[in-house]
């Protein structure tokens, strides 16, 4: 079990590499939202930049913000459940992109507000719990 410390440095850990996945998630969204999918369909773009801010991402959560936490399963069953994670993360910011520019209409960069405010305290927590969670395992 991870001590305050621990879990301290864990969040930071998880902060840093989560704010690389969002450089990584605006730079592929807001050009999508500026040149191809406009106004109302910045949602459009979400998919695309999810798909490769979460490739980046799981190496460096696995690696990185949660290495020594929890266990590593073989096999496909942890691979498995941090994509259903990434999932509720994706429909969290497609549900954040269309109320803000579908609905609302404001403009795209709006959305990433709640896109890298809320959405990663989501994550961080299934994370931690659900995917790379149980008794660390060393070696």
């Amino acid at each position: 079990m991870l001590g305050g410390r621990e879990i301290v440095d864990q969040l930071v850990r998880f902060a840093i590499a989560g704010g690389l996945s969002t450089v990584i998630y605006s730079a592929v969204y807001l050009p999508l939202t500026a040149y191809i999918f406009r106004a109302a369909q910045a949602v459009y773009a979400v998919p695309f930049a999810f798909a490769v801010a979460v490739t980046a991402g799981y190496f460096l959560h696995s690696r990185w913000s949660f290495k020594g936490h929890g266990t590593r399963q073989p096999g496909g069953r942890q691979q498995t459940k941090f994509v259903i994670v990434q999932g509720i993360g994706l429909a969290l910011n497609a549900g954040f992109t269309w109320g803000v520019t579908a609905l609302l209409g404001l403009p795209a960069w709006v959305a990433l507000i709640p896109v890298v405010t809320i959405t990663p305290i989501a994550t961080f927590a299934l994370n931690r719990q659900w995917v790379f969670g149980g008794a660390a395992t060393h070696g």
